[in-house]
């Protein structure tokens, strides 16, 4: 008979570490996948900042919109594997007051550009149950750079 109970206390404890397994196995995933997609952010924002923004298309006026909007959409293509949400926010240096002679002179520009990724399984429920992930994952790179120097990031 001890066979008997040897399998049946194998099968209960199979059935109680089988879900916590799972859990953690979904916790895993999920923090690679955002760890990976934070390393490609890291490395494609200041580039794409580089190339896009520093000199935008259109004249002075319409450049911090088309600037910001730019680097976004670029951002965008290149996570493009990846179910991340980027969002850009341009920052000029305009608004200090530095006296008359140095409003003439382009300020440093600040592009933070945000990265949001939600865990899967979001929004799962099971028999009432909410089982998906309750938060989203951010990661924000602020990127520097000079109008007047093309491809310098401070």
């Amino acid at each position: 008979m001890s066979g008997f109970e040897d399998r049946a206390q194998a099968t209960v404890e199979m059935a109680v570490v089988a879900p916590v397994m799972i859990v953690v196995a979904l916790i895993v995933y999920n923090l690679m996948l955002f760890l990976a997609a934070t390393a490609r952010f890291d490395r494609m924002a200041p580039d794409i900042v580089i190339a896009h923004g520093v000199s935008p298309v259109g004249g002075e006026a319409a450049s911090a919109a088309a600037a910001a909007a730019s680097v976004e959409d670029e951002l965008r293509r290149a996570m493009g594997p990846y179910p991340v949400e980027v969002e850009v926010a341009l920052e000029d240096g305009s608004g200090q007051d530095d006296g008359p002679l140095l409003s003439l002179v382009g300020s440093l520009r600040t592009y933070t550009c945000t990265m949001r990724y939600a865990p899967w399984p979001q929004g799962l429920e099971i028999a009432g149950a909410s089982l998906g992930a309750p938060a989203q994952l951010s990661h924000i790179r602020a990127v520097t750079v000079d109008p007047w120097r093309p491809g310098v990031v401070v």
